[in-house]
């Protein structure tokens, strides 16, 4: 009973520690004079990345690959299927023209990468260079963009507008906390999935893309829903296929750079092309009516379930 109770305590404290890293470097931001769309895109981005990125670095360093590889698989697969799925049932989520000529056509062609590079095994060092390296490249690229300004930083300015009287002592204190959060958040996250998927002889792929992956999902879920619910959603796909191209290239990359990753064949001939498949699925329901309603929803919603029932 222990390793689920430390597992879960784990999954608490790696996302607290995300948000509590992201408030901290929020202040540090503000006082630095940037603004609320650069905190967006670079400090808040990477927050919300963290707590996959820790998890997969740490598995990585303890010989637990397959934790690493099934973290962004699933999460990729989660994001789409699940978040989305969800989202979309609650609230129609509207297709912008934009979504589909570069979010979308990005995600696709970064995924397709992914499973290429993996294909024989092992994603090392220069693999991890050249991931990192189109990471930074996407970054700039939206950095210039002309669209950039024109984004909807609401949610960013009412985190700023909470974090601005925070003083220099507290803003680094709360950065320095989040770090610490996000390394003991993983250390027990990981050590105890080990535990439990030996205990019962699950495999740690299955493990990693469904407890972790959907763990670390969460906030995406929950930011979400209550998007969704509060009807705005028109910047919901453009954040979750951004999150998916982030996760590729942020998270497989720095952790392909820090320790080599070793890709099961299991990944190979199952999740890659469930990952793939439900891709391509999305881009059918986007261009029928450049919406993601009550039906689409639930046809993504479906999907992910039948990969659960095929993965079990």
């Amino acid at each position: 009973m222990l390793p689920y109770f430390l597992l879960f305590l784990g999954l608490v404290i790696l996302l607290y520690g995300g948000k509590i890293l992201v408030d901290g470097a929020s202040a540090m931001a503000v006082k630095l004079g940037m603004s609320a769309g650069l905190i967006g895109m670079t400090v808040v981005a990477f927050g919300t990345s963290a707590p996959e990125l820790l998890v997969s670095v740490n598995a990585a360093l303890k010989g637990n690959s397959d934790i690493s590889i099934g973290n962004v698989i699933g999460s990729n697969i989660a994001n789409i299927a699940l978040v989305l799925g969800i989202s979309g049932i609650f609230y129609p989520i509207l297709i912008r023209k934009t979504h589909i000529r570069f979010d979308y056509l990005v995600t696709l062609l970064v995924s397709i990468l992914f499973y290429g590079l993996s294909y024989n095994g092992l994603i090392g060092f220069w693999e991890g260079i050249l991931l990192f390296g189109l990471f930074i490249t996407f970054n700039i690229y939206l950095f210039k963009s002309p669209t950039a300004d024109l984004v909807d930083n609401t949610e960013v300015e009412e985190e700023i507008e909470q974090v601005k009287s925070y003083t220099w002592f507290t803003s680094i204190a709360l950065f320095v906390g989040g770090v610490i959060g996000l390394y003991l958040g993983s250390e027990l996250l990981v050590n105890n999935a080990v535990k439990i998927s030996r205990e019962f002889g699950v495999s740690e792929r299955i493990i990693g893309v469904t407890i972790i992956a959907i763990g670390t999902s969460l906030p995406e879920l929950i930011t979400s829903i209550i998007a969704a619910l509060s009807k705005r959603t028109d910047l919901a796909l453009g954040n979750i296929l951004g999150s998916n191209i982030m996760n590729i290239l942020s998270i497989i990359g720095i952790t392909a750079i820090i320790k080599p990753i070793g890709v099961s064949q299991a990944f190979i001939d199952s999740d890659f092309l469930w990952m793939l498949g439900i891709t391509l699925f999305l881009f059918v329901l986007m261009r029928t009516k450049m919406r993601v309603s009550k039906v689409e929803g639930s046809l993504l919603l479906l999907s992910y379930f039948a990969y659960l029932f095929f993965l079990l």
